[in-house]
């Protein structure tokens, strides 16, 4: 049980150690992403512009702003290969703290759910990418949205789930 934690450790360090290399790297770039002289964001084309302004921003970036969204975007590629792993690595650290049987089978499905987060998470970024070469955004918005929504669900109740059981304070437990 100990050499099987201890490896969760390293994994986790490892991650987070990926996670924070591209946050770096898609920071540093994020403020040359305008569009007629003003800033846009990447949570901005996730989660809160509309439809309209996606299509119009992709469609009317400058070639030097093209480019670095599409840096940012393969950074995010990085950024995904070490936070998904990461939380369900901490979350497999926390599995091993517990005693109770549900809070470990809990623990081993919110772990296995980052592979679905993960994979929503880069179907997400293939539309944007698509988007950004001039594909027309058609019907796909909604269906996009779902994607968005659906890895951050899945990565934050992950993310807080497997941080609370981590850090709780282990008893015995019934069930």
């Amino acid at each position: 049980m100990v050499i099987e934690s201890k490896f969760w450790q390293k994994v986790f360090l490892f991650c987070a150690g990926l996670t924070a290399g591209a946050m770096f790297c898609m920071k540093w770039i994020e403020s040359d992403l305008l569009y007629n002289g003003k800033d846009f964001t990447i949570l901005g084309l996730e989660i809160s512009y509309p439809k309209e302004k996606v299509a119009e921003i992709l469609t009317g970036l400058d070639d030097k702003t093209r480019t670095i969204l599409g840096y940012h975007l393969s950074f995010d590629f990085a950024f995904m290969a070490g936070i998904f792993p990461a939380i369900a690595s901490i979350n497999m650290m926390a599995r091993h703290k517990q005693t109770g049987n549900f809070v470990r089978k809990l623990l081993l499905a919110i772990s296995f759910a980052q592979i679905l987060a993960w994979a929503f998470d880069i179907i997400e970024n293939s539309y944007l990418l698509r988007w950004l070469q001039g594909q027309s955004i058609g019907t796909d918005f909604g269906l996009f949205h779902f994607f968005v929504f659906t890895k951050w669900i899945l990565a934050i109740f992950g993310a807080f789930t497997g941080l609370f059981f981590l850090f709780k304070k282990s008893r015995k437990t019934i069930f």
